[in-house]
């Protein structure tokens, strides 16, 4: 195995993952603070530039870690003009509530702080069924009548964690069979994510699971933050009880906004489990202005030219593709998406990593830590490697500035990287006992490590659970990486440190959870070399 396919392997820094914890984990340092923040004296990136801090053109899409979506000029008016008034939150819920309806066909609507706390909410209503007594018990649910929630294993992830944070116990099933099986008296909900796995057609297709859960009085929950928003909701109309969508991908509503749209008497008791009231949602309040801002994103999607807002994609998809294919070995294609989320074309662009001599993943890390700073895409397969432009979120201007940049450092001669490796300085085979420092905690891992040559594998072993580990050692410099995983969660560690004198030391990547700092030592088990005497048969007592 050639030397870059074994590094590919321990992982690049994802470009959608946390760039803070990148800069960290590398020593970097922000920019300096110019002054006082900046805000309508001068337009533009000056107010981040006032904290020192870098803007990135985003061509990845409307991931949360860059910033969303950008906001329509329709919603940025109404925050303006919800601005600087009092109103009763409730009659204002009201009233968007019937505005929703009315705009999208849907019994009722609901403004929440972000898609995950709004599935915070109608967990939190599905469990209390709008009883005050028993919101302000939560998450001390164990004797309550419905404290379970039924998902499909294909819907587990991240996300999942805004309904695990009531209290309730999850139940993940892989078929209708299981599913029936599942449903007791103390199942609260149902919950997918939209998507492949739920199609219609599917065994467990969002009008299958709807058509178990109903007669039972039973709610479903879809997930469908990235979706374009259609109406009337096609999710609806197949089945589900409230659908969930992110205020700040494609509607381009704030950020810190969600919209759900589904049955009023239940997302009526989601509104009396959010803020402004007291109990397990009030630590996700949303704002007047974000809730207006909301409306208007929903208004300005029904009057919003979707058509040109395509064409304008693939136009500047095609200037990028026209500069970056007169390399010699780069060629380009953009696929189109099938369903409603994360709807947007993409531009792949391919080349062959022996003839260019660098790969997808490290042009996505070039362009992503130095300026211009962009967020694209980078993968390799096999012998092909390539990046991935997602025009959703540029701006007018972006196209160029990111043809030119990847143009530049494409088409830099580069020699054969070597596969020759510089010798270990040490062989790490063997256990070690790792300190490992977070924020305001310390905790003990352990390896177990076989060394052949520069490269490591064995196992790792953390607070909460054994995993794989792999690794390799250049002179003495060591990287190991490990995945954590529980459904629906998980954590990535890389270890990078330096070895001397049979000792370990650096830094630990997590990915989106920033970094911590790690010391480990080798230790010596004592070895018990008696002769084994196996028992001939059952025990003749205990």
């Amino acid at each position: 195995m050639k030397r870059r396919e074994i590094i590919k392997q321990l992982g690049v820094v994802p470009v959608a993952g946390s760039l803070m914890a990148s800069q960290s984990m590398l020593g970097g340092t922000l920019g300096s603070v110019t002054g006082p923040l900046m805000t309508k004296s001068s337009k533009g990136p000056s107010i981040y530039e006032s904290l020192g801090i870098d803007t990135i053109i985003n061509c990845r899409g409307t991931f949360t870690i860059l910033g969303g979506s950008t906001e329509r000029p329709e919603v940025i008016e109404a925050i303006e003009a919800a601005s600087g008034y009092f109103v009763q939150y409730d009659e204002l819920a009201e009233g968007i509530g019937r505005r929703l309806a009315e705009i999208t066909k849907a019994d009722w609507g609901m403004v929440s702080a972000g898609c995950a706390a709004g599935m915070k909410h109608v967990t939190a209503a599905c469990v209390t069924g709008g009883n005050p007594e028993k919101l302000i018990r939560i998450p001390h649910i164990d004797d309550f009548e419905k404290n379970e929630v039924i998902i499909p294993r294909s819907s587990r992830n991240y996300y999942d964690h805004a309904i695990r944070n009531i209290g309730v116990k999850v139940i993940t099933v892989d078929s209708p069979e299981e599913m029936r099986e599942a449903i007791n008296p103390r199942t609260a909900m149902i919950y997918i994510m939209t998507g492949d796995d739920n199609e219609t057609g599917k065994p467990l297709s969002l009008e299958v699971i709807s058509e178990i859960a109903k007669p039972k009085n039973i709610p479903v929950l879809a997930d469908a933050a990235a979706e374009d928003l259609s109406i009337p909701c096609v999710h609806l109309e197949r089945g589900a009880t409230v659908v969930a969508y992110s205020g700040g991908k494609a509607i381009c509503g704030p950020q810190c906004a969600g919209l759900l749209l589904g049955d009023k008497d239940l997302l009526m008791a989601a509104w009396q489990a959010s803020s402004p009231h007291h109990g397990p949602g009030r630590d996700n309040k949303v704002g007047k202005e974000e809730m207006l801002g909301m409306l208007a994103a929903v208004e300005a999607w029904t009057t919003r030219d979707h058509d040109k807002e395509w064409q304008t994609w693939l136009g500047w998809l095609d200037e990028i593709s026209s500069k970056l294919t007169k390399i010699d070995g780069i060629t380009s294609e953009v696929t189109l998406p099938k369903g409603l989320n994360n709807r947007t074309p993409r531009l792949i662009l391919k080349w062959d990593p022996d003839k260019l001599h660098i790969t997808g993943e490290e042009v996505a890390e070039e362009v992503a830590r130095n300026k211009p700073r962009i967020a694209i895409g980078g993968w390799s397969r096999g012998d092909s490697t390539s990046i991935t432009i997602t025009p959703s979120q540029m701006r007018p201007g972006n196209a160029k500035v990111v043809a030119d940049r990847l143009y530049d450092f494409l088409s830099q001669k580069r020699e054969p990287i070597s596969d020759e490796m510089v010798s270990p300085s040490e062989d790490i085979s063997g256990h070690w006992e790792a300190d490992v420092k977070y924020f305001t905690s310390n905790s003990t891992h352990k390896f177990y490590l076989e060394q052949d040559g520069n490269w490591i594998s064995g196992t790792h072993t953390s607070e909460n659970g054994s995993q794989d580990m792999i690794g390799m050692i250049e002179g003495d410099e060591v990287v190991l990486r490990s995945s954590f995983r529980i459904p629906g969660n998980g954590v990535n560690f890389w270890f990078i440190g330096k070895i001397s004198n049979g000792e370990l030391s650096g830094s630990v990547f997590l990915g989106e959870y920033l970094t911590a700092k790690f010391s480990a030592k080798k230790v010596s088990y004592r070895q018990n070399r008696k002769k084994l005497n196996v028992p001939g048969g059952p025990p003749l007592a205990t």
